[in-house]
């Protein structure tokens, strides 16, 4: 299982924050300092850390994590919205930075993002097939230029059947790679957010021409 390793004070971001990585099949190390955050720094896959600690700045834990020789993937959350802030930021050893206040969606997008370039899997930015494109850096997707308005599950889901250009996704499959390690991944509830995306696609959901369910699987017309 993948290991998120939070560090930030304040408990109003922290812990709506560390539910929502719960959700996404991720374990959650929480922490409040950076100190605390530094002696479980090896057991973690990818650091989510705050800029404003009270013990010491979050420019200093990541270069602290960098001069030990660690690769891990490091995403900042920064109240300070200068692009030289940022630069400063990358400098230290970030990976990638969100400025707050952040689009839970774009935060959970760039996580994974990070986790699948850490773990080898080529990343890709666009995604596309027939007039839906999927922008899977800025987590947004569009049926020619209308935005779609998509929960985290949904943008997923259709992430997935794009990337699959056509060909059926088999639900196993989708279940793996949306729900992770959730216990609430299931057929019905993948069924359920189907209908949900056909709706949002302008799709017939008593007669769906755009996403349809074949054999074990779904795909994209």
């Amino acid at each position: 299982m993948t290991i998120v390793l939070l560090v930030e004070d304040d408990p109003a971001i922290s812990e709506p924050l560390a539910r929502a990585f719960g959700r996404e099949g991720y374990e959650v190390r929480a922490h409040g300092t950076g100190k605390g955050a530094l002696e479980e720094i090896g057991e973690a896959d990818i650091l989510v850390l705050d800029l404003g600690l009270p013990d010491m700045d979050g420019l200093d834990v990541a270069r602290t994590v960098r001069a030990q020789g660690l690769t891990i993937p490091i995403l900042m959350l920064t109240a300070r919205s200068e692009d030289t802030d940022h630069v400063v930021g990358l400098d230290a050893g970030a990976d990638d930075y969100v400025t707050k206040p952040f689009r839970l969606a774009e935060l959970l997008a760039r996580v994974r993002a990070q986790v699948r370039r850490a773990s080898g899997e080529a990343a890709v930015d666009q995604l596309s097939h027939g007039d839906i494109r999927v922008d899977v850096a800025a987590h947004r997707a569009f049926v020619g230029s209308r935005e779609l308005q998509l929960t985290v599950r949904e943008f997923e889901l259709l992430r997935v059947l794009v990337r699959g250009a056509g060909a059926v996704v088999d639900s196993d499959d989708i279940l793996r790679e949306v729900w992770g390690e959730d216990p609430t991944g299931s057929e019905s509830t993948l069924g359920m957010h189907a209908t949900w995306l056909r709706r949002k696609l302008g799709d017939d959901v008593d007669a769906p021409a755009v996403l349809l369910a074949e054999g074990a699987g779904y795909r994209l017309a």
